[in-house]
């Protein structure tokens, strides 16, 4: 008997986005990227009133920082899927030395989900008869890990380092066409529209309120912003 169901294609789940898998780099990148030149580029700013210097600085400070920040999510996301390699093999040991115990185990696991005692006992007996199944469930179950989950390591590197460029130059953007004096205002304004763009943007796969997204970001994302522009004032003088 075939089912036939209508798809939402509304649904995220049904959608084929390029990078669902590491939202939170490109979020995290461009948020950080913007704040961060913001603060640095407007001390410098304030402390030579070189035009010249600021350009340089603030492609300079990107340049460092979008590598470093790549590396670094490259880096976190790797040691993060290590652990989880190393999990699964664990329980894979576990599952050649245990078996009876770890079927009990997961029979238990069964219960707390709320199955029956008799179905639970049923599911367990015929899941531990195959052993690819048996580690795909406890890899599931007991570890909450996707045992299907592509590695995202390289890919969010990529997108955090392209990410943190393109927030760095929303600030930069201001003083490549207007001097120092009108560039810093103007700096700071489409930054603080770029916060908001950035949260109503977001939308796109979350689904929240626009406004709500966009002045989450911006608030959050302001705060950060305060305080990178008062460093960066105090540290310019």
């Amino acid at each position: 008997m075939e089912i036939h169901k209508e798809i939402n294609k509304d649904y995220i789940h049904h959608q084929k986005f390029l990078f669902t898998d590491v939202l939170k780099e490109v979020v995290f990148g461009i948020e950080d990227g913007m704040v961060s030149t913001l603060g640095s580029i407007t001390g410098i700013a304030i402390g030579s009133n070189n035009q010249a210097i600021v350009i340089l600085a603030g492609v300079v400070i990107i340049s460092v920082e979008s590598i470093s920040m790549g590396i670094g999510s490259y880096l976190s996301n790797r040691s993060q899927e290590e652990m989880e390699e190393r999990k699964i093999k664990e329980e894979k040991e576990e599952l050649e030395q245990f078996p009876e115990e770890e079927k009990e185990e997961l029979h238990q696991m069964y219960l707390k989900d709320g199955w029956s005692k008799n179905l639970a006992t049923q599911m367990s007996e015929e899941v531990s008869k195959n052993k690819e199944l048996m580690l795909k469930e406890m890899i599931m179950r007991e570890l909450k890990i996707s045992g299907d989950q592509e590695s995202v390591s390289t890919k969010g590197g990529f997108y955090m380092f392209f990410a943190y460029v393109l927030g760095g130059v929303i600030p930069l953007f201001a003083y490549f066409i207007l001097p120092i004096k009108n560039a810093i205002p103007l700096s700071i304004t489409i930054t603080l529209i770029g916060l908001f763009a950035l949260g109503m943007s977001t939308t796109k796969f979350t689904k929240q309120p626009l406004i709500k997204s966009g002045l989450r970001v911006l608030a959050l994302g302001g705060v950060a912003l305060i305080a990178g522009l008062v460093a960066g004032i105090f540290l310019g003088q």
